[in-house]
């Protein structure tokens, strides 16, 4: 599957009146991807519907307008969107029992290497995502994938071969079952992008890309490049061309680090990790800030 882009969002007024239909059709989905795996561990299935939801209703609970901001809700997002030949899931720990939430977790420590699943008897391990992951604790809520070579994913589709989900923790070991509405669900998107359910009306308004952002000053600029090196990949550049480091103005040098630190800042906090590479010549003086891929 691929990543959601800009102009596949509805903007806030466009959405509003298409909300409580789209919401239906997104839930009712939701529950065809959803496997509780024992009593206390549930997965619910991403795909770029799931995705584009939850963009569209965090724009919503916030009041997102600004083309900057909802790629930044993409660039979060977009990390749960599947690649080819992956199935891509939320795992939930389903602790009722307030007063024992950090004991419940502390007993499935571990369980990142214990998430499978089997098809045909033939087990495939979940990744999970690693800037989750901490050493002797871990959270409620996890995001994981299955990549599947192509055999395995093509007896998915087969529903005569017996497919389930197996936790295999010294402290929790549990499976179910994945048949019926769920099973043809996860088939299709191994098949490719899922049809979209949310289509505005001719003539309404998505949000369009926006020129890159200007500092105060004028004089310096942060933008998305063509192509990245990463995720949250931003450019922070003069806006004037300047050759070289060497060639800047020192008011200037201090404009642009401020801004890179500010945009560095903000990469650090939405993916745990970044990158800063500063291109020192031509065509342009710019620095690159990005956290790199996942592994």
């Amino acid at each position: 599957m691929k990543p959601l882009g800009l102009d596949e969002i509805v903007d806030l007024d466009a959405y509003e009146p298409l909300r409580d239909a789209y919401r239906a059709r997104v839930l009712a989905m939701k529950q065809a991807r959803r496997v509780a795996v024992g009593d206390r561990v549930t997965l619910v299935f991403e795909n770029r519907e799931t995705v584009r939801f939850q963009v569209q209703e965090m724009m919503r609970i916030e009041r997102i307008r600004s083309s900057e901001r909802v790629q930044h809700e993409l660039d979060v997002y977009n990390a749960l969107v599947p690649g080819d030949g992956e199935l891509s899931a939320t795992l939930f720990v389903e602790i009722t029992d307030s007063r024992h939430v950090r004991a419940a977790l502390d007993e499935l420590v571990g369980i990142d290497a214990c998430v499978f699943l089997e098809v045909g008897g033939e087990r495939v391990r979940a990744r999970f995502d690693e800037s989750q992951l901490e050493e002797d604790r871990i959270s409620a809520v996890h995001y994981l994938r299955f990549a599947l070579p192509g055999a395995i994913a093509a007896r998915l589709g087969d529903p005569g071969v017996a497919t389930q989900l197996v936790i295999d923790h010294p402290r929790y070991r549990a499976s179910a079952a994945v048949a019926g509405d769920v099973r043809a669900s996860l088939a299709a998107d191994l098949a490719g992008d899922p049809p979209p359910l949310l289509v505005p009306p001719a003539g309404a308004s998505v949000v369009a890309a926006s020129a890159p952002h200007v500092s105060a000053s004028g004089r310096v600029r942060v933008r998305r490049p063509d192509t990245t090196a990463g995720r949250g990949h931003r450019i922070v550049e003069p806006i004037g061309d300047v050759a070289s480091w060497a060639a800047a103005p020192a008011d200037l040098e201090a404009e642009l680090l401020a801004e890179v630190k500010r945009v560095a800042a903000d990469t650090l906090a939405r993916f745990g990790a970044c990158r800063v590479v500063c291109d020192l010549h031509a065509p342009r003086w710019r620095w690159h800030v990005f956290a790199p891929d996942a592994a």
